[in-house]
């Protein structure tokens, strides 16, 4: 692990790239920002204008300049790769460094004159037209980058099949969560949940990919239970709607608890952590459970596997019987919740820390930028 004392150095210049992020993306872009500036880099944040009063990559130690790239591709996609272009030249940057699929398309069409590194975040789940023309983005990226990354195993591979002639494994570390603020009884409170009541937590976006209408209808099936065990999710998105309304025809025993920023609160408050996503590289949440020594139930896909190993129950994605059995094989069973809580911590323990992800990405930028020198470490 990296140190203070021995972290490298690089007094060059980087800009961060993203699209519109609420969640994993834009956490990780600020993360590295603080980490690059305190190595001695100057870094430019260029993202939509809704990252920054988010994120506050500003408070960070960078400069931000918006540069509007949605989610999904739009005709002002052209607006965008000009902005870019313009923020890249004025004064111009040593590396450039985008984040996601969208933000990489729009980089590669900017043509920066610096290299370009482009990290996969996620996979290409969508299918249709705009699946077809995601896996073109893909191919255009993986073909016009310096250095592709992959935030778990398989993104890798992917980028590498593309045509990526450099593509490498960078694990997405999450930013170490603070102390809870509120005892354990206060959140229940907050929820009604008495002492004896399981509370399970789930934490994400409201995305399809997140598949929180598996956890939905096996929440439905929990209603029997005596107690019944209340599930929480913390998280805005589109799927919103079609959630709540879910969530009202099975009378399911859920509560969307939008967008929160006491995530340490709720798991210090919490039996168990849910994760039923389709596809997930390193998951934040799942990373934030294992380190709170929260047992976890997760879907086995993308890098979760590699990532938990033993310290958590997998399942098959889209399996709401197999989401059932194992949340309630843990809520009787308080020795193995105890053993995997136990696991848990033990395994977060071993991954890379937001210092250790900031290290490696100066190394690579010292590597494409050789005439500026780094420390040692």
């Amino acid at each position: 692990m990296t140190d203070a004392s021995s972290a490298p150095r690089w007094p060059g210049s980087v800009a961060l790239v993203l699209a519109s992020s609420t969640g994993g993306v834009g956490q990780h872009v600020r993360s590295i920002a603080r980490g690059l500036t305190d190595a001695g880099a100057s870094v430019l944040v260029c993202g939509p204008a809704a990252t920054q009063d988010q994120f506050d990559f500003t408070g960070a130690g960078a400069r931000f300049t918006p540069v509007e790239i949605p989610a999904s591709p739009t005709p002002g996609d052209a607006r965008a790769v000009a902005a870019l272009r313009r923020a890249l030249a004025d004064p111009p940057v040593d590396v450039v460094h985008a984040h996601g699929l969208r933000a990489g398309l729009v980089a590669v069409l900017a043509r920066p004159a610096a290299p370009l590194v482009v990290t996969w975040h996620n996979a290409v789940l969508a299918g249709g037209v705009r699946g077809g023309l995601s896996r073109l983005a893909e191919r255009i990226v993986a073909r016009n980058v310096r250095v592709a990354l992959g935030a778990s195993a398989d993104l890798v591979d992917r980028a590498a099949a593309l045509g990526a002639a450099d593509a490498r494994l960078a694990p997405v570390a999450a930013p170490a969560l603070p102390a809870p603020r509120r005892r354990r009884a206060a959140v229940r409170a907050e929820f009604g949940v008495a002492a004896d009541r399981p509370l399970i937590v789930s934490v994400g976006r409201l995305h399809p990919q997140k598949r929180y209408d598996i956890l939905v209808d096996a929440a439905a099936r929990w209603r029997t239970r005596r107690p019944a065990p209340l599930v929480v999710i913390a998280g805005s998105g589109p799927a919103y709607l079609q959630l709540a309304a879910r969530i009202s025809a099975a009378r399911a025993p859920v509560t969307l608890l939008g967008h929160r920023t006491d995530v340490a609160d709720l798991l210090a408050a919490a039996d168990l952590a849910v994760v039923t996503s389709d596809w997930e590289a390193r998951q934040l949440f799942a990373q934030e459970a294992l380190g709170a020594g929260v047992p976890l139930v997760a879907t086995a896909v993308g890098g979760l596997p590699e990532l938990v190993g033993d310290a958590a129950v997998l399942v098959p994605a889209g399996d709401v019987d197999a989401v059932d059995a194992a949340v309630r094989d843990l809520l009787d069973d308080e020795a193995r919740r105890a053993d995997l809580a136990r696991r848990g911590a033990a395994r977060a323990a071993t991954w890379p820390t937001e210092a250790d992800t900031t290290g490696a990405l100066v190394d690579l930028y010292a590597e494409l930028t050789p005439e500026h020198s780094t420390g040692t470490r």
